[in-house]
């Protein structure tokens, strides 16, 4: 007798109900909500008639079937074609760089299980956009038709026809970078106050100079020596000539006189600069928030605005946007209330990181964040990048109308801000749907790979989140 016929081995098929859950892990939150619909304790009719996906397409009225019977609310026929049948370019983002599109999607059936997560992606990233909780998004969303869904989103898209169309706003001031230094406030104290006055603080230095015996000085030793508790704004003011040696009061004088000019000039052009940006501001794309401690930080800021504003795409956006290089105020209080306005009617809020943090302009990211609005955060190190984006705070705030979870966009590069702001204003953002091992939900946007939405996995915390969020006097 022959050997015995080996039986050939098969391979293991999960069954339908696992694999299902496995390929469309993405969306299974567990929870109320559309993030519910698909679990381990689902209706079997659900699996039963997504396996079949490839062999008999899902029409539209039985999708809706299978999502009332996973416990959700119905959905219009608008909403799903919407969705799951259309490209939707007029969206406010670019609809296919969402993973698993196919450009055959756009038929009239859900013909795979690609195509169903696809749509599914769509819904969930637009919750996490405008609602910040997939539950109230897909509420808010299902039973609009396409006439409500067009005028929906057209809200949530900007006209960069328009933003051609009205040109370019009225020409600046300019101001040589090397005079920029001079429109700060630390300088305006030490040359535009009888009682900071610079001049006669070196006067008075110079004067307990000669009184130990005279001779040449330069002028940041004669700061060094006196106003202890002034040498920081004394020195970045009069650092065109700190290094030059006085003999006399007279030459004092002079040397001052020479700096006192160019911050005069520079500081009128500012001030009539500031009029200018008021004048705009109903009408303001972009708000650039930095700090700058020293000259060289001017020089770098204005560097870094003229490149980022000088790409050809934005160009022809004619953007209107604040550079703090050019602007001067008459006093701190009404750089305040001028900045604060800025931040408030701007579109989009440019951070400039340096090597310290600042009060003020974290202030001001918070403020863009809290009201909604996208911001760019520019680091120029690896490890600025890293603490941005990942152990910041600020990063990541609370959208105080909606309750939105709203993340800012970190990149190290001043090309990435130019083009984050193209596909902004553009409408053309490209963005990407994830899931944590924790169960957390986030969107990224992909060409900075910053998280600028995020759901929590824990249910108690949402729920609690929810509940009260929207009470009208908050928690009290």
């Amino acid at each position: 007798m022959g050997e015995p016929a080996q039986k050939l081995a098969l391979p293991a098929v999960a069954p339908p109900k696992e694999d299902i859950l496995r390929r469309l892990d993405l969306f299974v939150l567990g929870g109320p909500g559309l993030g519910g619909w698909l679990s381990k304790s689902s209706n079997s009719l659900i699996f039963e008639r997504l396996a079949r996906l490839e062999q008999d397409p899902l029409s539209l009225a039985q999708f809706g079937q299978l999502l009332v019977l996973g416990h959700q609310a119905p959905p219009s026929d608008d909403f799903l074609r919407y969705y799951w049948l259309s490209r939707a370019s007029d969206h406010p983002y670019f609809i296919p760089s969402l993973s698993d599109f196919q450009p055959d999607f756009a038929n009239d059936t859900i013909k795979s299980l690609d195509h169903l997560a696809w749509g599914l992606k769509r819904v969930f990233a637009d919750a996490l956009l405008w609602w910040g909780d997939i539950r109230t998004g897909y509420l808010a969303l299902r039973g609009l038709n396409k006439a409500e869904l067009d005028q929906l989103f057209s809200e949530h898209r900007w006209d960069h026809e328009r933003m051609e169309r009205r040109g370019p706003p009225l020409p600046l001031n300019v101001i040589p970078k090397d005079n920029r230094y001079l429109i700060s406030e630390m300088a305006c104290k030490c040359y535009g106050s009888a009682e900071g006055n610079l001049q006669q603080a070196l006067l008075d230095a110079f004067a307990d100079h000669e009184a130990q015996g005279g001779g040449k000085v330069t002028i940041k030793k004669l700061i060094e020596g006196t106003y202890r508790d002034r040498q920081t704004e004394f020195l970045f003011s009069a650092e065109d000539v700190l290094e030059e040696q006085v003999s006399s009061r007279d030459e004092v004088r002079k040397k001052m006189a020479r700096v006192a000019t160019a911050f005069t000039e520079a500081r009128q052009k500012a001030l009539q600069n500031t009029e200018n940006y008021l004048s705009q501001v109903s009408d303001l794309d972009v708000y650039v928030a930095t700090s700058m401690r020293n000259r060289n930080d001017f020089r770098r800021m204005a560097e870094l605005t003229e490149t980022i504003f000088g790409d050809s795409r934005l160009q022809d956006m004619h953007l209107r946007y604040f550079d703090p290089t050019l602007s001067a105020a008459q006093g701190h209080e009404d750089k305040g209330l001028i900045e604060c306005l800025m931040v408030k009617c701007c579109k989009t809020l440019i951070y400039i990181a340096g090597e310290k943090d600042s009060y003020g302009k974290c202030a001001e990211a918070a403020m863009a964040l809290s009201l909604g609005k996208p911001v760019i955060f520019l680091c120029d190190r690896e490890d600025r990048l890293r603490f941005y984006k990942d152990v910041h705070p600020l990063s990541r705030l609370i959208e105080f109308e909606t309750g939105v979870a709203v993340g800012a966009y970190v990149t190290d590069t001043p090309a990435d801000v130019s083009e984050l702001l193209y596909r902004i204003f553009s409408n053309s953002r490209e963005f990407e749907l994830e899931k944590t091992p924790l169960g957390y939900l986030r969107l990224r946007e992909t060409s900075t790979n910053s998280i600028i939405r995020l759901q929590t996995n824990d249910v108690l915390l949402r729920e609690t989140f929810w509940n009260h969020y929207h009470r009208p006097h908050g928690c009290r």
